[in-house]
């Protein structure tokens, strides 16, 4: 698999230099004390097990099934995925881990499905590729939300999308959960027809089977094609079609790609083989003209920081209760880790100021302690201000939440806390979210956690996601039951289910990334959401991105 990152994100650009006044941060950790090291073991040992269970993830349905597939004469899904995408280009991978330990007695690895963002024929698309050597490439209920949030992503940063199918459609024990709903697999089908009104291209490319719902994949797909004697659209296969109708129709006469592109009209290209099919498609998107928006360059010049990414181990560790000061990572993701601090004085568990990564001009709102009053009024300041000059919002979220007890309750800490949660939800610019630590309770909102509609949000493999800590929540537990064995039960049930691998398999993330990967994730996350603004600044007014710059208002604050 190709690597996800490189060293520059945008060989061979020109990049204008802005003056950027803003101070170096320093380096006071010492990479010698016992418990920066105790801290740096225990992260990479989380960060082992991370790429172990991705590396198994990866490899699908497993050497039995690759080898099936290989002697039918098909490439496997990721060879497919490395075939379309420009080579040395960066892929962005999301949610490898989805469905992870989800489905009693199962694998699902990936939950059968591959997404992601790569550069086609030079242009940045969403690409979906379906996971054969997967149950099929059978849609369970994770697989279809793996794939309506690779669509929104598209949807809202204004990518095409390009979808290689092989699918047999639902996973028939699971249709409760996969057909009726709102959020279910006919809205994959919605989405493409909003996504095509739109100008956001869509564009199939049909490597096997593709039934029953599938098929609505390349039908409604702009432009499509098809393997011959390999590729096979139909709503219903020969033994279906026997049994409704009686008639005995082998696969490749119902709906094979010789039928297709030559009398049904379904498809638009007829190719060779998977190696064909895939050159089609990157003409295809090689030919998409002006339709939507090309990726800017950032607008100042890409510097290393001054610190290496391999001290984040040893400044976070993996215990969220130990504090750290986030300016030390601040430092390590930013570039010539200059970081230009907002109302650095006021508020002070609350750090809030402008830096670039990668070029990228970006407001960054990080947690440095527990959220008190003023923590929260200068977040609001803040994001009001990002939102205004159309500078998109990075929040590095370690929060236990807002501060309680009787004094801080008498001094409002319920309508602060609420206008930072709204100025959060109203932000008029595009939202990136790493949890690198904890994020718990109201602090999840107010730190644009999952309801909060960030364009992506990733998690380091330490983070932990919950309504409260779990010694906290046993604190709860023990005034409102008397019975010790629930306390402990609930605690370890809590505690399970707050971590990054529980997260990112129900897909409440976009993924876990490694904390040495944070800035050349960010920066790809950055240079996506750039789409919505033009090189002037201004934003753009094209229905094909949500950050329209139409300043729509924050509502009411509570005074």
């Amino acid at each position: 698999m190709r690597s996800l990152l490189r060293k520059s994100l945008w060989r061979g650009v020109t990049y204008p230099r802005r003056s950027y006044h803003a101070s170096v941060l320093p380096s006071l950790i010492s990479r010698s004390t016992p418990e920066f090291q105790a801290k740096s073991a225990a992260m990479d040992e989380l960060v082992r097990d991370l790429e172990q269970k991705t590396q198994t993830a990866r490899q699908g349905g497993g050497p039995k099934a690759a080898e099936r597939m290989k002697s039918k004469g098909k490439l496997l899904p990721r060879e497919r995925l490395n075939l379309v995408l420009d080579p040395g280009s960066p892929f962005l991978e999301l949610s490898p881990l989805a469905a992870h330990d989800v489905y009693p007695g199962q694998s699902i690895p990936g939950a059968g499905i591959v997404t992601g963002i790569g550069r086609i024929s030079g242009r940045e698309c969403v690409i979906v590729v379906n996971d054969a050597t997967v149950k099929g490439g059978s849609y369970y209920p994770l697989t279809v939300k793996k794939h309506l949030r690779a669509q929104e992503i598209a949807k809202e940063n204004g990518l095409p999308c390009v979808y290689i199918v092989e699918s047999g459609g639902a996973a028939l024990p699971y249709q409760a959960n996969v057909f009726p709903d709102k959020e279910h697999f006919g809205r994959i089908f919605y989405n493409m027809a909003q996504m095509s009104a739109l100008g956001i291209p869509q564009i199939a490319v049909v490597h096997g089977m593709s039934v029953a719902g599938g098929a609505y994949v390349p039908a409604m797909a702009d432009e499509n094609i098809i393997v011959h004697n390999q590729g096979h659209i139909f709503l219903a296969g020969p033994p279906l079609v026997k049994a409704a109708t009686g008639e005995n129709v082998d696969a490749e006469t119902l709906g094979g790609g010789m039928m297709h592109s030559t009398e049904s009209g379904v498809t638009d290209h007829l190719a060779r083989d998977d190696e064909h099919a895939l050159a089609i498609a990157k003409g295809i998107v090689g030919d998409l003209g002006s339709t939507g928006k090309a990726i800017l360059p950032p607008a100042a010049t890409p510097e290393d920081p001054l610190y290496p990414s391999s001290d984040l181990h040893g400044i976070v560790g993996t215990d969220v209760r130990q504090p750290f000061d986030m300016r030390d990572v601040i430092s390590r993701i930013v570039d010539g880790s200059r970081f230009r601090e907002f109302k650095k004085e006021y508020g002070t568990t609350m750090i809030t100021g402008f830096a670039n990564i990668h070029g990228y001009e970006v407001g960054i709102v990080a947690n440095n302690g527990i959220l008190f009053s003023p923590s929260a009024l200068k977040a609001t300041h803040f994001i009001q201000l990002c939102s205004q000059r159309q500078i998109p919002l990075l929040f590095l979220v370690n929060v236990t939440g807002y501060m309680v007890g009787s004094k801080a309750e008498k001094g409002g800490i319920a309508k602060d806390g609420a206008k930072m949660v709204r100025a959060v939800a109203c932000a008029d610019v595009p939202k990136l979210t790493v949890i690198v630590g904890g994020s718990f309770g109201a602090g999840n909102y107010g730190m644009a956690g999952r309801a909060y509609s960030p364009r992506f949000l990733w998690m380091w493999p330490n983070a932990k996601v919950s309504v409260m800590g779990s010694a906290q929540l046993s604190s709860v537990m023990k005034t409102v039951s008397a019975d010790p064995s629930q306390h402990s039960s609930l605690q370890d049930e809590i505690e399970d289910q707050s971590t990054a691998l529980y997260s990112t398999a129900r897909l409440w993330d976009d993924g876990i990334i490694k904390p040495t990967d944070t800035r050349d994730v960010v920066g790809l996350g950055l240079a996506i959401v750039s789409r919505g603004k033009q090189s002037d600044g201004r934003s753009s007014r094209k229905p094909t991105t949500t950050w329209d710059g139409d300043g729509k208002g924050f509502g009411v604050f509570r005074m």
